[in-house]
C-alpha cells in the first residue's frame, strides 16, 4: 500500500472524501474541531491509513485487503496493532471480517458512510439538518444538469417507472419514498459517476424520517410529483440547464415545507 501519493482525485471524488472528513472531525470529544495534540495510538493510524484508501476508491468495494502479517511488516508495527485496527474499521462498518478468509472492504461503503454521516451529525450542530439539505442544495442540481447531458434510455424509462410507483403508492407513504428514493438515486445514476450514486445514497437515507413526516402533509404528494415530472421532462429534453432549475425549484419546495413541520431544523 505503500506512501500516501497524489491520488489525482475528480470532483465527485474529492466531495465525497470531503464529506467523509468532515463527518470524521465532528467525532471529536466534545463535538470541538480542535483538542489537546496526542499522539495518537498505532492502532489509530492505521485506521487513518486504510480509511483513507477506502474513502479514495484506491480499494475497492469488495476487495481483500493484505493478510495480517503483510499489514505488520509494510506498516513496521505488531499484528497486535493490526488486529486492533481491523476491529475498530469493522465496528465503522468499512470491512467484514470473515474468519479462515480474511478482511474485505464492505461490500456496501454507502451504508456505512451513511452511518458514520449519522454519527457525526448527532455530535453535530444544532443546525444539523439544515446543513444537510444544504448538502443537497449542492449536490442534486448538478447532478440533475449532468444527468440531462449523459442518461441513456434506461436509465430514463428507471426515472419514469419511479414516479409511476408514486402516483400509485395511494396514501402509502412508505411506497411513495421509497419511489422518490428511486428516482432521486437514478438521477444520480444518470451522470454515469458511480461515485455521485455513493454520495447522494446514505443522504437520502439519513432524510427518511424527516421526508415521512412532510409526506403525510395534505397536498405534498401532488406538488412533489409536478417538480419530479418538471425534473425528468428536462432529462428527457437533454436540457441541462431547465433540469438545474427545476431541481432547485423542488428543494425549495422541500426545504419550505421541513420548515413548517419542524421551524427548530432551520
Amino acid at each position: 500500500m505503500g506512501n500516501h501519493q497524489s491520488t489525482g482525485l475528480d470532483i465527485s471524488e474529492k466531495i465525497w472524501y470531503s464529506v467523509y472528513v468532515v463527518v470524521t472531525a465532528s467525532h471529536v470529544e466534545g463535538g470541538e474541531l480542535y483538542s489537546p495534540i496526542e499522539a495518537a495510538p498505532l492502532h489509530v493510524k492505521l485506521c487513518v491509513q486504510i480509511r483513507e484508501r477506502i474513502m479514495n476508491k484506491t480499494l475497492k468495494e469488495g476487495e481483500q485487503l493484505p493478510s495480517e502479517r503483510e499489514l505488520a511488516e509494510q506498516f513496521h508495527v505488531s499484528r497486535v496493532v493490526v488486529r486492533e485496527a481491523m476491529r475498530v474499521l469493522a465496528q465503522e462498518g468499512l470491512v467484514k471480517v470473515q474468519p479462515g478468509r480474511g478482511v474485505f472492504v464492505s461490500s456496501n461503503i454507502s451504508k456505512a458512510m451513511e452511518n458514520l454521516l449519522d454519527l457525526g451529525m448527532r455530535r453535530g450542530s444544532a443546525r444539523r439538518w439544515s446543513h444537510l439539505l444544504e448538502v443537497r442544495d449542492l449536490l442534486e442540481p448538478g447532478i440533475a444538469a449532468i444527468a440531462a447531458e449523459r442518461a441513456t434510455k434506461e436509465d430514463i424509462a428507471a426515472m419514469s417507472e419511479a414516479i409511476a410507483a408514486m402516483d400509485a403508492s395511494s396514501g402509502d407513504t412508505d411506497t411513495y419514498i421509497s419511489g422518490d428514493d428511486q428516482f432521486h438515486l437514478m438521477l444520480a445514476k444518470g451522470t454515469q459517476n458511480e461515485l455521485v450514486l455513493n454520495i447522494l445514497e446514505p443522504i437520502l437515507g439519513l432524510l427518511h424520517d424527516q421526508r415521512e413526516g412532510i409526506t403525510r402533509l395534505p397536498g405534498v404528494v401532488e406538488e412533489g410529483q409536478y417538480h419530479h415530472k418538471r425534473i425528468l421532462n428536462a432529462i428527457m429534453s437533454h436540457d441541462p440547464e431547465s433540469a438545474r432549475e427545476a431541481m432547485r425549484d423542488h428543494l425549495a419546495q422541500v426545504r419550505r415545507l421541513i420548515a413548517k413541520t419542524n421551524p427548530r431544523s432551520e
